[in-house]
């Protein structure tokens, strides 16, 4: 099954607390339909010190997964005022039987 978001994608994020924050898809967990998006959705976790990898402990901040429904794909830019930042993604089959991505704002495609 082909995934509306690809890892490499810059997205946008449309709810929760990191609302508006735009960045880079950097993993993309298939089973749980979620993405983690590089700057979003920090939250701080308590490592332990671990003196053979050379870590050392404290409390860390990491990205954690939003949910694939949470985001939208980035669209490139566009002039004018009323232009949208962000888009969501469908899937059209062309003439030759492959199956693309494409933003349902404006009927262009992801990649050709």
């Amino acid at each position: 099954m082909a995934s509306r978001i690809k890892k490499g994608d810059n997205v946008t994020v449309l709810t929760g607390k990191s609302k508006g924050v735009s960045g880079k898809v950097l993993r993309v967990l298939k089973d749980s339909n979620r993405v983690i998006i590089e700057g979003a959705n920090l939250v701080k976790k308590h490592e332990k010190p671990n003196p053979q990898a050379q870590k050392p402990g404290g409390i860390v901040e990491k990205e954690a997964p939003i949910h694939i429904s949470n985001i939208a794909l980035a669209l490139p830019l566009q002039k004018g005022k009323d232009a949208k930042k962000y888009s969501k993604v469908g899937f059209k089959t062309l003439e030759s039987g492959r199956k693309v991505r494409y933003f349902k704002y404006n009927d262009e495609l992801v990649e050709v």
